[in-house]
């Protein structure tokens, strides 16, 4: 299997790209699917998986992961592909996928351009994921920033976001959710595994694994998962639209629809996904926006 990545992978790019512009990327993943198997951070010629698989069903419809214009879908060696070019050098490829668009159209965010086919792994349908420039390989779950955009059943209009431009972000008074050294603010920063400049969606608070970790406000779980990139996560809503998320924890403490009291433990500090070591990686938003963890501190 991987020869035959590696094989579609050199095909998709043969044609000349212009040099990838990382920052100006932003993916949404193609299926609402767990990850089944993460990319390989190896050099260009060293073997490894390069793309993500995601679990998903056989037929389930496949979302273009970004505005972008069809540059193949077709069969190679045997599978069937579908590759977006999203104009600024990036490309995303999806297998084994029966097309629904062909070579040159123009795709949005969130259309589908096909149907997943079987075969891909072993045990269950599920779909890979790549992203390339034409020579190397990157991640694309480094390129996602939750939450962006839903997905939504075929024929379903999706609902207009909302004005995040007139959104009350005033900060609300709480606690720090660990006890530990600010290692890393939110902001533009280069990734210390990737490389890649983009924007840092959190605060790092350093910590010896196996810190507790509590909740600054009383709030509900609503998303407790694992991801490739953030590891082990949990997600707590609280009141007045804040949304507060903890991740690269060692395992999962709670449950999703348990309610939390403020100061309640919801897990320890670890070092799962892509993480340089043992630290809290907080998020949070206000009614949807991204904002600074930091800022909701009194």
């Amino acid at each position: 299997m991987r020869t035959l990545l590696a094989l579609i992978a050199g095909l998709l790019c043969l044609a000349p790209v212009a040099q990838a512009a990382a920052d100006t990327l932003v993916l949404v993943p193609p299926v609402p699917a767990a990850v089944v198997r993460g990319f390989d951070h190896v050099g260009r010629y060293a073997a490894g998986h390069r793309g993500v698989d995601l679990e998903a069903d056989s037929g389930q419809l496949v979302r273009a992961s970004a505005p972008g214009r069809v540059s193949f879908a077709g069969s190679v060696a045997g599978v069937m592909v579908v590759s977006v070019d999203h104009g600024n050098g990036w490309r995303t490829t999806y297998l084994p996928v029966a097309a629904r668009v062909a070579a040159g159209d123009e795709v949005r965010l969130g259309d589908a351009i096909g149907t997943l086919l079987a075969g891909h792994c072993e045990r269950q349908a599920c779909l890979h994921w790549g992203l390339t420039d034409g020579l190397d390989h990157a991640d694309p779950l480094s390129y996602t920033q939750e939450p962006r955009v839903r997905l939504v059943p075929e024929g379903t209009a999706p609902k207009p976001p909302p004005d995040i431009g007139a959104a009350r972000v005033a900060p609300t008074p709480g606690r720090m959710p660990v006890v530990g050294r600010p290692s890393s603010a939110f902001g533009m920063r280069r990734h210390p595994i990737t490389g890649v400049w983009k924007l840092h969606d959190g605060s790092d608070i350093a910590a010896p694994c196996s810190t507790p970790i509590v909740s600054p406000y009383a709030g509900t779980v609503t998303r407790a998962y694992y991801h490739a990139a953030y590891g082990w996560r949990v997600f707590i809503d609280h009141a007045g639209g804040l949304t507060t998320a903890y991740n690269h924890l060692p395992s999962l403490s709670v449950r999703v629809g348990q309610p939390v009291d403020a100061g309640q433990r919801i897990g320890t500090i670890g070092n799962t996904g892509l993480s340089t070591g043992c630290h809290l990686h907080w998020m949070a938003w206000r009614h949807g926006r991204l904002i600074d963890p930091m800022g909701t501190v009194g």
